[in-house]
Parts: C-alpha cells; sequence; structure tokens
C-alpha cells in the first residue's frame, strides 16, 4: 500500500523556503510544486526531494500534479487569485487541501466548498498558518471559558520582524480595500481602522486599529459568536490618517498605483532573517463579552508569525497524513481543539485578570 504523500505548491517562495528546511524535523517529505520549472528543480536537486511543475489555470496540469497526493499544503499567494483552481483540483483528485492564507474571501469560499468536499472525502482547511492558528485556538479557548459570549475581539502584534514579498503583495493587491466586521451573524464592510484602541498584550502596551483578519470568518465557524472585531498594531497617525481614506481610496485601488506598490516590494529582501525571526515574538489578545457585560480575557505569547507558520502547517500536514482528519470544511481549532497552538514550542497562553 503507498504511503501518503504531502506536495508544497509555490515551494519556492519566502514561508515554503522555511516549511522545507522544518520539514525533516516534523517527520514529513514533501514534493516540491510550483510553476516555474527552473526554481523548483534547483530546489528539489538543493534537499534531494521529488518536484512536480504545474500552472494551476491549466486543469490538465493541476490534475497530472496531483495524481497519487493525499495532502497540499498550498503556499502560492495571493489566494485570491490561487485558491480556487487548486480547491477545485483537490475535489477532482481525492486530495486533502491546506493552505496558509489569511483572506476572509478564501475562508469563505472553503465553506462553501463543504459540502462538495463532503462528498469528496477530503479536508478543506485554509489558514494553517499564523494566520489563523493562534487566533483561532485563542478564540476558542475564550469561547469554552465563557460559553454565551455575544462579542470576540481579537488582536494581534509583532514586536520584531518584517513582511514576505507574499504577504506584502497580497497588501498591495488591496489597497483602498475596506475592514471588515462581524455583525449579528453576518460580515458587514466596514472603514479600515474605523476603531482604534490601545490593548494590554501582558510585555507592553499597544496602540491597535480595527483591520479585515480572516478570523472574521473563522472564528464565527469555530465559536459561534455572532460579533467579532479584529485589531492589528498601528501607529496612532496611521490610524488618524485613515479617517481620510474616503478621499484618497479611490487612487490606490488604480492598477499603476498598485503596480507600483508592487515593484518596490521586489527590491525588498524576501523576508526577515533568520536572526530577525528568532529575536521576534508574536503576541495575541482575545476577549469575550456576554449580554451581561461578564467578559472573558486571554493573551497568547508566540514565535515571530513566518516561523510559526511553518511550524503549525507542519503540524496540520503532520496529523491530517497520520489519518486525523475529517471530511469537509474545518477551522484549524473547530477540528484539532483550542490547545493545538500549545504544540508549538515557546508559546505562552495566560487568563487575563482584570480589575
Amino acid at each position: 500500500m503507498q504511503s501518503p504523500s504531502f506536495l508544497l505548491y509555490g515551494a519556492n517562495g519566502y514561508t515554503a523556503g522555511l516549511i522545507i528546511r522544518m520539514s525533516a524535523e516534523y517527520g514529513v517529505k514533501p514534493i516540491l510544486a510550483g510553476r516555474n520549472e527552473a526554481s523548483i528543480r534547483a530546489l528539489a536537486s538543493q534537499y534531494s526531494l521529488e518536484y512536480r511543475i504545474a500552472s494551476l489555470d491549466r486543469q490538465e496540469e493541476v490534475d497530472a500534479m496531483l495524481k497519487g497526493i493525499s495532502v497540499v499544503l498550498h503556499a502560492a499567494g495571493p489566494f485570491q487569485h490561487t485558491a480556487l483552481p487548486m480547491m477545485e483540483g483537490c475535489l477532482r483528485n481525492g486530495t486533502h487541501y491546506l493552505d496558509i492564507t489569511g483572506e476572509i474571501a478564501v475562508f469563505e469560499l472553503g465553506k462553501r466548498m463543504n459540502q462538495r468536499a463532503l462528498d469528496a472525502g477530503i479536508l478543506i482547511m485554509p489558514g494553517v498558518g499564523f494566520d489563523v492558528v493562534p487566533t483561532d485556538c485563542m478564540a476558542l479557548f475564550v469561547k469554552n471559558h465563557l460559553p454565551d459570549a455575544s462579542h470576540l475581539e481579537i488582536a494581534f502584534a509583532t514586536l520584531g520582524g518584517m513582511l514576505s514579498h507574499g504577504t506584502a503583495t497580497t497588501m498591495a493587491e488591496n489597497l483602498g480595500g475596506t475592514g471588515a466586521e462581524r455583525v449579528n451573524g453576518k460580515i458587514v464592510k466596514k472603514p479600515l481602522g474605523e476603531k482604534g484602541k490601545w490593548i494590554d498584550f501582558g510585555l507592553k502596551k499597544i496602540f491597535c486599529m480595527s483591520i479585515p483578519w480572516g478570523d472574521i470568518s473563522t472564528a464565527y465557524t469555530t465559536t459561534a459568536i455572532p460579533n467579532i472585531i479584529t485589531y492589528t498594531r498601528s501607529s496612532p497617525g496611521t490610524f488618524k490618517m485613515l479617517q481620510w481614506q474616503g478621499v484618497f481610496n479611490w487612487a490606490l485601488r488604480l492598477n499603476f498605483v498598485r503596480n507600483y506598490y508592487k515593484k518596490k516590494i521586489k527590491q525588498k529582501p524576501a523576508g526577515p532573517s533568520d536572526e530577525m525571526r528568532e529575536k521576534a515574538t508574536s503576541l495575541i489578545w482575545v476577549k469575550g463579552t456576554n449580554d451581561a457585560g461578564t467578559s472573558f480575557t486571554a493573551r497568547l505569547r508566540a514565535p515571530e508569525g513566518y516561523t510559526l507558520t511553518a511550524i503549525t502547517s507542519l503540524l496540520i500536514t503532520r496529523k491530517v497524513l497520520s489519518g486525523s482528519v475529517a471530511p469537509g470544511y474545518h477551522t484549524p481549532a473547530a477540528l484539532f481543539g483550542a490547545d493545538l497552538i500549545l504544540e508549538v514550542p515557546n508559546t505562552q497562553r495566560v487568563i487575563v485578570t482584570e480589575a
């Protein structure tokens, strides 16, 4: 009987490179894949791994690439463009689908695929990295302690570190876009940075503003809490500037403006150095509140975001390869539990006692 196989698509990206380097430590051996044969072949030679080449806009190439593959870890963004053809390929070929997105639209796409995934007997789980494993686990942890919570606030911040090309390009694709909240169970468009607040992450208080983080989709699926706001670190100056976004957002949506920023991104390092990642820290803060005004708050301290993404994606890939899987669409915490994040080394979860 053939052993389960794991394909890493977008293997020549920054985060995928970390996944490749850590894969042996987690007992998995990826088949490398992507559309650029020269770079994928060079990586495969460097790490003595198999490789396959396919363009996601060619169905016959996708099907050939997925032949005999048990699990795909999709790491080629922006996922708003690449998730659908890969999900369709996985449905056709009976291959479990994982990715490292943080895009609300992709989570909602996966959710709409639920019945088809059940019929095909496959798992569809977007967001197996920093987006959204730590926040998803913390949302469920808070829900477990305050079962009647009706409102959920989720915030994250990084001390140190920098963005990879892939993350920055996804942000450039969405320049001039809107924010989002979950309101009474529905995803509602809001101005980006509509809300701002100082949040005590334990190590320090940090100013944060509201953004359309993936948990607007996933935390609702995981917890059924109907009102959800997500925040990230911001300077008060940026927050104030965004109050004028109605005046300039139209310009940010122009293709030549977005392409200008993409060009600037390519001129920068592919992502944080190993030394930078080792020194950086991810901070998570989650607060649940019920209709009576009772609240429960918890904090998490974890490794830098790209390091954490590599670790959690490998942990989940290993679980799926070992048969720890249920068909259909699932969020990480809903399938693997709130303590999944504690399997990541150097991670600490704390319950906050508020005055």
